[in-house]
């Protein structure tokens, strides 16, 4: 499939998110553990590995639509990590994430891009409900 532009410029802003969001929870995982608060650092956790786990796929997916381009490395996080009131920054930050796929899904996609996108969004809303991770399959 030759992917249109405005797909190839949402995809890759999606990946550059995802690597921010990375970065950002990376972070908070080692404020976490920091504190020793294992719960919180096992929750996080879960997230950042989901969180991975959606970039790998959107820079995989990218390469299989001939539309790789160069990821840079994640920078460190724009947003200081507040500890112990992590949870409301990280559901806005969800919520953004939501907001980004479903405008996402507007776009033309083909069929396997978008069942892809499909299942990102069904786990950034678990995210934003819960606040834990790893609900994505291998």
């Amino acid at each position: 499939m030759t992917l249109p532009a405005s797909a190839r410029s949402a995809l890759q802003a999606a990946r550059d998110a995802e690597r921010e969001q990375i970065a950002w929870y990376r972070a908070l995982a080692v404020v976490a553990e920091r504190a020793g608060d294992d719960v919180a650092a096992e929750r996080i956790n879960g997230l950042l590995a989901d969180e991975q786990h959606h970039f790998s796929r959107l820079v995989a997916r990218l390469m299989e639509l001939g539309a790789a381009d160069r990821v840079r490395a994640a920078e460190a996080p724009a947003t200081a990590v507040a500890w112990p009131d992590w949870e409301s920054e990280a559901r806005r930050r969800e919520r953004v994430e939501i907001d980004r796929y479903q405008a996402l899904l507007r776009v033309e996609l083909d069929e396997q891009t978008q069942a892809m996108i499909e299942e990102f969004l069904a786990a950034e809303r678990r995210h934003a409900e819960e606040l834990g991770g790893k609900w994505m399959g291998a």
